[in-house]
């Protein structure tokens, strides 16, 4: 825990808020009520990152207009850009999982890592206020945001598309694999086939995001 809190800038006065925000609810199901999963924080921590981030476009440029500050907003806070945060700081190595939560690879699944990463924002909101997960969502999240026409965060896909279209027989597409969750929120999985097969497979709370993920898989596999 001290370690994390050295990566996050943070030092708790309650440490049982930031063990609940890195604990799955695989985890405090087993441990039958002796712990709870960091979902209720999600939630909160969710509407606090959308809070910062639409002050930061709100005052950032008076130019921009709301169906842009919409769209950026949206990309800032996806799934994506809060799994490379807790890709950065390291975040599957303190969660808490069950077991067999833990044998299909959760400690290294998207949607958790960035889940946990918004439990973390509101761990520190409850534990001390507004001004330090403001601090952190600025420095981890918004600081070098690109707010011009051009803005991209991690498109994967694009950068997928452009590596296969250097060979102009290779075909690419994206396939529905399953839906999982409540109507309030949904978790979405996609493959990508290249010329046919399977390269890589991902999850997330929306269709593109899902593609994103699996794009991100299958550069990993070409890049090897």
């Amino acid at each position: 825990m001290n370690r994390l809190e050295e990566k996050i800038g943070y030092k708790f006065k309650d440490k049982n808020l930031l063990r609940t925000a890195l604990t799955h609810s695989s985890y405090a199901n087993e441990s039958h009520g002796s712990a709870s999963s960091y979902e209720r924080l999600e939630f909160l921590g969710d509407s606090i990152l959308g809070l910062v981030t639409a002050e930061f476009l709100y005052s950032h440029n008076p130019q921009l207009p709301e169906g842009r500050m919409t769209r950026l907003r949206a990309e800032l806070v996806c799934e994506v850009s809060l799994h490379k945060v807790a890709l950065k700081l390291g975040l599957g190595e303190y969660m808490l999982l069950g077991k067999g939560e833990e044998r299909t690879g959760g400690r290294e699944r998207p949607s958790i890592l960035a889940d946990m990463v918004e439990a973390i924002i509101a761990a520190m909101y409850i534990d001390s206020g507004m001004d330090r997960p403001r601090q952190f969502i600025m420095e981890n999240i918004l600081k070098d945001a690109d707010l011009g026409e051009q803005h991209r965060i991690a498109d994967y896909k694009t950068e997928l598309q452009e590596l296969v279209q250097r060979d102009s027989e290779c075909t690419i597409s994206y396939e529905h694999v399953s839906e999982t969750g409540p109507d309030h929120d949904k978790r979405f999985t996609y493959c990508v086939r290249i010329n046919g097969d399977v390269t890589g497979e991902g999850t997330g709370r929306t269709k593109k995001e899902a593609e994103q993920f699996a794009a991100m898989k299958a550069l990993e596999v070409l890049k090897k």
